[in-house]
């Protein structure tokens, strides 16, 4: 959301409870705050999901250290990834001879500046003939347009839906994780909600202080009417309109 005259961005931040269908938290920040995957206290047993933009290493760490478990969708390239060695992981190679069996599911580990590496689960599904042309006819457009030559390894990794997950193979299959992850179109139904619902948009404020101000209402807005539409309607209209 950007500020209608000084070009401000603001940046919600929001934890969004896929069985109730409602949001639980906001937090509002500036651009010079990236996205976080644990800004919000991790609730023991909880399941985050996320896209590509929150590999983080350290906050995963920090959502397994709070015994939550996290699913996460990855670029090829994220992450410095490691075997059971600490010996690096070349992703792309492994995606390559994978080809004829179309699945991988296996452990591997992220590296972290700092600290001890991250433990996870990779899951990757390789796409159907038609999804993996338009993955790459995709990523060739976003390349062409941003003026940059596609590197091969990016055409690979386009074949395939790449995850990243805690949760273990014995309780949770392949298919199960895929099954999860894809629960995630319900937050994108959920923010256009967001904003046709409440109507928020763009701050029409002439000053960060009133931009804010006006943002902030209208989350709370939000947070205080969820649970009344839940409690009137019998369920969320979110679902309905899935």
């Amino acid at each position: 959301l950007k500020d209608r005259e000084e070009g401000g961005v603001w940046r919600v931040q929001s934890i969004f409870d896929l069985p109730t269908e409602q949001f639980s938290a906001f937090e509002l920040t500036d651009e010079t705050v990236g996205e976080q995957f644990d800004f919000a206290a991790v609730v023991p047993g909880e399941i985050r999901i996320g896209d590509r933009n929150y590999l983080q290493p350290d906050r995963v760490a920090k959502v397994l250290a709070a015994q939550g478990d996290v699913i996460i969708r990855t670029r090829w390239n994220a992450v410095r990834w490691l075997d059971a060695k600490g010996e690096k992981s070349d992703l792309i190679a492994l995606l390559k001879a994978k080809r004829g069996r179309g699945i991988i599911d296996q452990p591997i580990w992220i590296a972290r500046a700092n600290a001890a590496p991250v433990a996870l689960r990779l899951v990757a599904i390789r796409r159907p003939k038609e999804a993996r042309d338009k993955a790459i006819e995709k990523a060739r457009k976003k390349a062409q347009k941003n003026g940059s030559v596609i590197m091969p390894e990016t055409l690979i990794a386009a074949e395939w839906m790449i995850l990243v997950t805690s949760l273990p193979k014995e309780t949770f299959s392949l298919q199960d994780i895929s099954a999860l992850y894809r629960l995630r179109w319900r937050i994108e139904i959920a923010f256009k909600h967001l904003k046709s619902g409440t109507g928020l948009s763009r701050p029409p404020a002439e000053t960060a202080a009133m931009a804010k101000a006006y943002v902030l209402s209208h989350l709370l807005l939000i947070l205080l009417t969820e649970p009344l539409i839940a409690e009137h309607l019998g369920d969320s209209p979110r679902r309905e309109a899935a």
